[in-house]
């Protein structure tokens, strides 16, 4: 576990690191100069990217996990395995392109009544998507050999420079709104560029391929595998990107950009788990590869465990101050209709991110074809729930299918691994998480209800009593959850962690 604790940690900060420059990007200068609807435009055109890039990638990013450690080999450059991780997507690539050309003008129909601007910059999908798909591919083989923070550098802080000098170049009238876009999109071509070049200077990955280790079995097998999670990792690019298209297509691009400000929120939650994730998914697909199912149920517990808390405690303290943060946003009235987004999506991003890992592990065992049917299952529950909600409620009905489709493929999936590998990420530990959380939300109430009117009488503007007040409100909760969490002994090593912390202060 030393490495992943190491890499995972590191991975975090940089993480965070990246959401502060991205906060700064979002909240600071594309709230204030760009329009909801040029929001929109530049989440709609990542998002198509990602929805075509899962296709091209033709289920690799599943399979690479699962049939690495049958290449590992540092001797041998694990016998060419990255030349198979970059050409199996090429072929991808190049099958959807020609659906590209072959479905245009059905995409072109559909959004060309409330969302015509997408239009103008429709021809820069395919570059970017291949951009996208390749970006994947480096960082997955980064991954793979424990490297994950120079990979997560690159996505979470060197992409988020780029694209804040693009929306600085924009904002001062120094690029126009094409050469904008145009430079928004080259800025994965470099993130990718970026990748391969520190997958080179590893000297661990060989363009070579060995074709005498592909014998007939693991050639099948990889075959098979790949070509049956193709429909499920095309149908999971399609359930990650639904509501962008469905907002884009019945309400504008302004809702878009409503709806994405509020993800970019929600997805704070989610980050801790992209680091953990990244460098714990190749080591459960080891376990699972020896039938070690004691570790992976090890594992699975300890992950799911932690990240519960740092995902409810990051969702406790958006929610709870989540009209201020409105409030004290750059044009935050125009984005306020998204606070129910933000509520839905947290409690979402929650769901995956705590029990994320065990989800994928139906995937690495050999009742893989099991996730096909649940993914199927998860887009036509998604489309459903989109096509129902979306009209009833709006963005916040968008939102609300999102959490009520992955809350259902949860249930699933966790279901089975449990009937067909005995193992479960659930524990007594987080019925105590639960009730620490509601807890602290009662401890709020009554801040609110006690302290804060004392606040409303400071001689200072009501906007800056709102930030005292929330803030020392959220740090007494918050507090008072930490130490509910020490005493209750809900982990020894977070007990360790803030036992640690207290001998450096």
């Amino acid at each position: 576990m030393g490495i992943i604790i190491r890499q995972s940690i590191k991975g975090t900060v940089v993480n965070f690191i990246g959401v502060a420059i991205g906060f700064i990007t979002t909240f600071v200068v594309v709230i204030r100069y760009l329009t909801p609807e040029e929001i929109g435009l530049t989440r709609i055109l990542v998002d198509a990217a990602t929805l075509f890039s899962g296709f091209a990638l033709l289920g690799t990013s599943s399979s690479m996990v699962r049939f690495y450690p049958f290449f590992k080999n540092n001797e041998q450059k694990d016998h060419g395995f990255f030349f198979w991780s970059i050409a199996i997507p090429l072929i991808g690539f190049i099958l959807i392109a020609l659906c590209f050309f072959f479905l245009k003008n059905t995409i072109i129909n559909a959004f060309a009544d409330k969302s015509p601007l997408f239009l103008q910059y429709f021809y820069l999908l395919l570059p970017l998507t291949f951009c996208m798909t390749y970006l994947s591919i480096f960082e997955l083989n980064s991954n793979l050999l424990m490297r994950i923070v120079v990979p997560t550098f690159i996505r979470e802080i060197g992409i988020r420079v780029l694209l804040l000098c693009a929306y600085l170049l924009y904002a001062f009238k120094i690029l126009s709104l094409d050469h904008f876009v145009l430079v928004f999109c080259s800025v994965y071509a470099i993130a990718a560029i970026c990748n391969i070049i520190y997958l080179i200077s590893l000297k661990k990955v060989s363009f070579k391929p060995d074709f005498k280790h592909l014998t007939k079995s693991l050639q099948k097998s990889f075959l098979y595998y790949t070509l049956f999670l193709l429909i499920g990792t095309l149908i999971g690019s399609i359930t990650a990107t639904i509501n962008t298209f469905f907002v884009s297509a019945k309400m504008g691009l302004a809702y878009t950009g409503i709806f994405s400000i509020a993800t970019y929120i929600a997805a704070i939650i989610e980050i801790p788990y992209r680091s953990l994730g990244a460098i714990t998914q190749p080591q459960i697909a080891q376990t699972v590869k020896e039938n070690n199912f004691d570790e992976t149920s090890k594992l699975c517990k300890n992950i799911s465990l932690h990240q519960f808390i740092v995902s409810t405690f990051l969702f406790f303290t958006i929610w709870v101050n989540i009209q201020l943060i409105f409030q004290i946003l750059p044009n935050g009235s125009e984005y306020m209709a998204g606070i129910w987004v933000v509520f839905f999506l947290g409690l979402t991003r929650i769901i995956t991110s705590s029990f994320g890992v065990g989800i994928s592990i139906l995937g690495y065992s050999k009742y893989y074809y099991y996730s096909l049917f649940l993914s199927i299952l998860l887009a036509g529950t998604a489309i459903f729930l989109n096509l129902w909600l979306i009209p009833l409620y709006g963005i916040e009905g968008a939102a609300l299918a999102t959490f009520l489709s992955t809350c259902l493929d949860s249930i699933f999936l966790l279901t089975l691994n449990k009937i067909k590998l005995n193992i479960t990420p659930f524990s007594i530990a987080q019925l105590k998480i639960v009730l620490i959380l509601l807890l602290m939300f009662g401890f709020n109430r009554i801040w609110n209800f006690a302290l804060t009117p004392l606040f409303s009488q400071l001689p200072i503007k009501e906007l800056y009593c709102s930030i005292l007040s929330n803030s020392l409100g959220t740090f007494f909760t918050l507090g008072a959850g930490i130490v509910i969490l020490y005493c209750w002994k809900v982990s020894e090593t977070v007990n360790h962690l803030i036992r640690k912390a207290f001998k450096i202060i």
